[in-house]
C-alpha cells in the first residue's frame, strides 16, 4: 500500500473507534490486517483502542495470526467483557477459535465468564461440528400458551432495551413443558388483541402458524436446505422430546454456506484457507503438500509415457499431439467433477440417483468426445499427413473424454460414500486417471495401428 493509502486507512479506523464513522466488523478486521502488513506500529496502536463490543465482533472476523495478537496484547478482563457482549453461538465460536491457538488461554477466559454464559457455551461446545446445535443461539423470543399477548410484547420490549435480543423475527410459542407448538412472525402480532391469551389466539389461528423446526442433532446441511426451501428468517431447534432449545437465523445459514463454498473452492485447488491468511512461507508450505501429490501423479503419467518411448522416437508427431489428449480429458473431467462436488454439497445428489448422475455426465462427455474427436482427427491428418494418425487421436480423444466424464462423477461420489471429503481428494485422483487413460489410449493405439 502507498503511504497515502495507509494514512487514509488509519484515519478511517480511528474515526470508527471514536464513533465518528461506522464500519462493519469485517471492514475493521480487513483494515487492521492491511495495517499489520504495511504499518505494524499503527496496527499495534489501534488494536487495543477497540471498545469491547467492537473487539468481540472484529475478533470473530480475524484470521488466526491476528487473533493471537488479541490474546497476547489485550488485557484478559477486556477480552472476557467482549465475549460477554456476544450472542451464545458467536461467543462459542470465539472461545473455540482461541482454543485452537492456546488451550490454556481459552480455559482462563472461559473460567472468567459469568455462570450463565459458561452454561450456554458448554452446551453448544458439546455438539459435533456438523450438527444444528453447534450453530444455534439460545437467545430467542418465546412465550407460553398460557400468557397473554400483551405480556409477551412487554417482555420483548424489555429484552430489546437491554440488548439481550437482536435480529428477532419470530415469537416461538411453547406449552408449559417447553415443547414448541407455534411460531408467529413478529409483524403478525399486531393482528391480534393484546389482552387475549396466546392459547385463545392459537385456537383460532394455530393452523397458520405451525412451527418449522429441526432437531439439535440434525445435519446443518439439511437445516440449510429447509431454511432455503421455506425462505425462513429463522428456524427453531428442539431436542428429541420437542423442547425448544434455541434458534438458527438465516444469517447463520448464510455464514455457513459462504464458509462451505470457500472451503470447497480452496479444497478443489489444494489450498488451505487458514494458511492463505498467514505468511508467504506458511502459505507456500501448505500448498506444497498438494504439489507433492501432483508430482507423484505426474511421475506415474511419465512412467506410462516411458513404456512407449520407441513409438515416440519413430513418430515424433505423437509427442506433439499427446498433450492435447491429456489436456482435453483433464478439462472434461474437471467440469464433471466440479458439477458433481457442488451437487453433493447441496444434497441434490443422493446414492439412490447416483446411476443417473453418472450416466448423465458420461453422456455429456461422450457427445463432446465425438465432436472433438472428429475435429482433432481432421486437424492431425491435415497437419502431419500420416495415414491412420487422425483415426488414432480421434479414438483416443473419444475414449479419454468419455472416461473423464465417468471418473469426474464417480470419484467424488465414491469418496463421499466412504466418508472422505470429495473436494479434497478428487482432483488428484482425477488428474491421475485422465492422464493415464489419455496416454495409454493414444500411445497404445498408435503403437498397435501405426507401427
Amino acid at each position: 500500500m502507498s503511504q497515502d493509502a495507509i494514512q487514509k486507512l488509519k484515519e478511517q479506523l480511528l474515526a470508527h473507534i471514536n464513533n465518528q464513522k461506522e464500519l462493519s466488523p469485517a471492514e475493521v478486521a480487513e483494515g487492521l490486517k492491511e495495517l499489520k502488513k504495511s504499518d505494524k506500529s499503527a496496527y499495534s496502536e489501534l488494536l487495543p483502542k477497540l471498545n469491547k463490543e467492537d473487539l468481540a465482533e472484529v475478533a470473530i472476523e480475524m484470521p488466526e495470526h491476528m487473533l493471537k495478537d488479541v490474546i497476547m496484547h489485550i488485557p484478559q478482563e477486556k477480552i472476557v467483557d467482549a465475549i460477554e457482549t456476544l450472542e451464545s453461538d458467536d461467543a462459542t465460536d470465539l472461545i473455540q477459535n482461541i482454543e485452537d491457538i492456546d488451550e490454556n488461554k481459552a480455559k482462563e477466559l472461559f473460567d472468567s465468564l459469568e455462570i450463565e454464559s459458561k452454561k450456554e457455551i458448554s452446551a453448544l461446545m458439546n455438539y459435533e461440528e456438523n450438527e444444528a446445535g453447534a450453530y444455534m443461539q439460545v437467545e430467542l423470543f418465546k412465550a407460553e400458551l398460557s400468557e397473554s399477548l400483551q405480556t409477551a410484547i412487554e417482555r420483548f420490549r424489555q429484552l430489546k432495551k437491554s440488548g439481550e435480543l437482536v435480529s428477532v423475527f419470530v415469537l416461538f410459542i411453547t406449552d408449559s413443558a417447553g415443547v414448541l407448538r407455534y411460531a408467529v412472525p413478529i409483524d403478525d402480532m399486531i393482528l391480534f388483541e393484546p389482552n387475549d391469551s396466546l392459547a385463545k389466539i392459537m385456537s383460532e389461528h394455530g393452523s397458520e402458524y405451525e412451527a418449522h423446526f429441526v432437531r439439535d442433532d440434525d445435519d446443518i446441511k439439511e437445516v440449510a436446505q429447509i431454511v432455503k426451501n421455506y425462505d425462513l428468517s429463522s428456524i427453531a431447534v428442539v431436542d428429541k422430546a420437542g423442547v425448544l432449545l434455541g434458534r438458527i437465523t438465516n444469517y447463520d445459514i448464510h455464514d455457513f454456506l459462504e464458509e462451505s463454498a470457500t472451503e470447497q473452492i480452496y479444497n478443489l485447488a489444494g489450498v488451505n484457507d487458514e494458511a492463505e491468511e498467514e505468511s508467504v512461507v506458511k502459505a507456500g508450505r501448505a500448498r506444497a503438500v498438494w504439489l507433492v501429490l501432483n508430482l507423484i501423479t505426474a511421475i506415474i503419467s511419465s512412467v506410462v509415457i516411458s513404456l512407449f518411448d520407441e513409438s515416440i522416437n519413430k513418430i515424433v508427431a505423437l509427442a506433439i499431439l499427446m498433450p492435447i489428449v491429456a489436456s482435453m480429458g483433464g478439462n472434461t473431467g474437471t467440469q464433471a467433477l466440479t458439477v458433481t462436488v457442488r451437487r453433493l454439497a447441496t444434497r441434490e445428489i443422493t446414492f439412490s440417483n447416483a446411476k443417473s448422475v453418472i450416466g448423465r455426465e458420461f453422456a455429456i462427455a461422450f457427445v463432446n468426445g465425438v465432436i472433438f474427436a472428429v475435429l482433432v482427427g481432421l486437424v492431425a491428418h491435415v497437419w502431419f499427413g500420416i495415414a491412420g494418425l487422425g483415426f488414432v487421436i480421434a479414438a483416443a480423444m473419444l475414449i479419454n473424454l468419455a472416461g473423464a466424464g465417468f471418473f469426474g462423477a464417480i470419484i467424488p461420489m465414491s469418496l463421499k460414500r466412504f466418508g472422505v471429503d470429495p473436494a479434497v481428494a478428487s482432483p488428484v485422483l482425477l488428474t491421475t486417471m485422465t492422464d493415464v487413460v489419455g496416454f495409454l489410449s493414444f500411445l497404445g493405439l498408435a503403437t498397435w495401428i501405426l507401427l
